[in-house]
C-alpha cells in the first residue's frame, strides 16, 4: 500500500464501489422476490412516484374491476342511506330566522336537536320538513347537560330515524352528516371519517363531563342538530358545534349518551338526570405519579377548581359516606378508566337505581351502596 500510486489507488476505490453496488443489488432483488406481494407492490409504487414514471405493470383487469365494483357499491350505499334518512331531517326556524337542523325520532312528531339551536326561550319555533312543509313546534324538554332539546309537532306517521349504537363506532369508519348547511341549503350531505373519541365537552363539574365523537366533517352553525350516520343508515351521534375556531373538524354527541334523555321524555314528558354528587378526576398513570397514588385507574374524589366541595351536601354520595380523597375504582361492577369515565357510567343509569361502588380509602378496598337521585 505504501508504494501504491495515486492512479492505482483510484482504480482500487472504483473496484470496491462497483463490488459493493453489485452485492447490494443482488441482496435487494433477493429480498424483493422473497417479500410478500403487498410489500413489493408498495415498494414499486413508491419508486414509481419518486421517479415520476407510469407503472411498469398495471393492475390486473380482475383487480381493477373489483376496485370499481367496491367504489360503486359504496356510492350506491351512501346514496341509498341519504335517500332513506333525508325525509327525517328538518330545518328549524326561530321566528323566521334560520336556527339549525333536527330530525324526527318518532312517527308521532318528536324531533331531536341541539339546545343551542333553540336557546331563545321567548322565540317561537317552526320546523321545515324536507318537502318544504312548515309546522309549528313546541319545546318539550331542554337538556343543558348534553346540549339537546326534544321538540314536538302535531300529527303522525312522520318518517323517523333508527338510533344506532355509538359504542360500536370505530376510528376510520365512514361518517355521514345531513343538515341544513348555512340555513339555506336544506338536506346537504357531507361524508368523511370518524377521526377521534373522548373529546370532552366543557360543562360544570367533573361528574357532568361528557365526551364527543370527532369527525373530519365540518359542522357549521346551521347543520348542527342534524344526524351523524353510519353505513347502516343509523344515527350514532347528534352533530354539535363546540367552537368556531377549529376548522375542518366536526363533533357529535354520541347517541348512547342521549338515549336515556329521549326515553325520559317519552315516558315522563321531561328530562331527568341520575345524580351521585361528587367532583373527581379520572386517574391516569401520569396523575398516579403526580399524586403518589396506589392505583393508575379510578376516579379520585377532589375539590373543584374554585374550591367547590368534593362531595355535594345532601347528595347520594354524602349519604353513602363517600369522602374527599376516596378513589372510586368501580361503579356497578364496571372499572372506571379514561375511556369509561364515572360521568359516562352514571349517565347510563336511571334515577332511583341502586349501585354498588368499590372504593379505595387509605389503602383499603371497601364496597359502598348508593341510590342515585334526580339532579335538581
Amino acid at each position: 500500500m505504501e508504494n501504491m500510486t495515486k492512479y492505482q489507488f483510484i482504480l482500487l476505490v472504483l473496484l470496491v464501489s462497483f463490488m459493493t453496488a453489485l452485492v447490494t443489488g443482488i441482496v435487494s432483488v433477493t429480498l424483493m422476490n422473497q417479500a410478500p406481494p403487498p410489500i413489493t407492490q408498495t415498494i414499486q409504487k413508491v419508486i414509481e412516484r419518486s421517479i415520476g414514471v407510469a407503472p411498469l405493470t398495471p393492475l390486473p383487469i380482475d383487480e381493477m374491476k373489483q376496485l370499481e365494483i367496491s367504489a360503486t357499491a359504496r356510492d350506491v350505499l351512501i346514496g341509498d342511506i341519504v335517500s332513506r334518512v333525508s325525509p327525517s331531517v328538518v330545518g328549524i326556524v326561530a321566528s323566521q330566522v334560520s336556527a339549525g337542523s333536527g330530525f324526527f325520532i318518532s312517527k308521532d312528531g318528536l324531533i331531536l336537536t341541539n339546545k343551542h339551536v333553540v336557546d331563545d326561550i321567548a322565540a317561537e319555533y317552526t320546523v321545515v320538513t324536507s318537502g318544504g312543509k312548515k309546522l309549528p313546534a313546541k319545546v318539550l324538554a331542554r337538556d343543558s347537560l348534553n346540549d339537546i332539546v326534544v321538540l314536538k309537532v302535531e300529527g303522525t306517521n312522520y318518517p323517523f330515524v333508527t338510533l344506532g349504537d355509538s359504542d360500536s363506532v370505530r376510528m376510520g369508519q365512514t361518517a355521514i352528516i345531513i343538515g341544513n348547511t348555512s340555513g339555506e341549503f336544506k338536506n346537504s350531505v357531507s361524508v368523511g371519517i370518524i377521526s377521534g373519541f373522548s373529546r370532552l365537552l366543557p360543562v360544570s363539574g367533573s361528574e357532568d363531563s361528557n365526551s364527543t365523537i370527532q369527525t373530519d366533517v365540518t359542522v357549521n352553525l346551521r347543520n348542527s342538530g342534524g344526524p351523524l350516520l353510519n353505513l347502516k343508515g343509523e344515527v350514532v351521534g347528534l352533530n354539535a358545534v363546540i367552537t368556531e375556531d377549529i376548522k375542518n373538524v366536526g363533533f357529535a354527541i354520541p347517541i348512547n349518551q342521549i338515549k336515556q334523555s329521549i326515553n325520559s321524555v317519552k315516558n315522563t314528558g321531561k328530562i331527568t338526570y341520575p345524580f351521585l354528587g361528587v367532583r373527581y378526576v379520572t386517574i391516569t398513570p401520569e396523575i398516579k405519579e403526580q399524586n403518589k397514588l396506589a392505583v393508575d385507574y379510578g376516579a379520585l374524589v377532589i375539590k373543584g377548581t374554585f374550591a367547590e366541595p368534593a362531595v355535594s351536601a345532601g347528595s347520594p354520595a354524602e349519604k353513602a359516606g363517600i369522602a374527599e380523597n376516596d378513589i372510586i375504582l368501580e361503579f356497578g361492577g364496571k372499572k372506571i378508566a379514561k375511556d369509561n369515565a364515572l360521568g359516562k357510567l352514571i349517565a347510563e343509569r336511571k334515577v332511583g337505581d341502586k349501585v354498588m361502588l368499590k372504593i379505595l380509602r387509605s389503602g383499603n378496598e371497601i364496597n359502598v351502596d348508593v341510590a342515585l337521585e334526580e339532579r335538581k
